[in-house]
């Protein structure tokens, strides 16, 4: 008696294998020397979006903890302030 409960990722897997299938015949179709020489193409290309997607993650960090020292800073200050008008009596 077949199963009535299929998997619902028996779908997914059959849609994987169609994109990977096409994605080897799209290759295919090229001639050897051409296939290679576009598939290190596209590898280059993707290595250097790779390679600034990482410098502007590096970039956020970086700017996090500046906005993180200048707002401890604006706080000392702001407290520093605080003291000097309560010394001075609020003149």
């Amino acid at each position: 008696m077949p199963e009535t409960n299929e998997s619902p990722y028996s779908t997914v897997n059959v849609v994987k294998d169609a994109l990977r299938y096409l994605g080897d015949a799209s290759y295919a179709v090229l001639p050897e020397d051409v296939a290679h020489r576009f598939a290190e193409l596209k590898k280059r290309f993707w290595g250097g979006v790779r390679c600034v997607v990482d410098k502007e993650l590096e970039w956020i960090d970086e700017r996090v903890e500046g906005g993180d020292r200048l707002r401890e800073e604006w706080r000392r200050r702001r407290e520093a302030e605080a003291k000097t008008k309560e010394a001075g009596g609020g003149i």
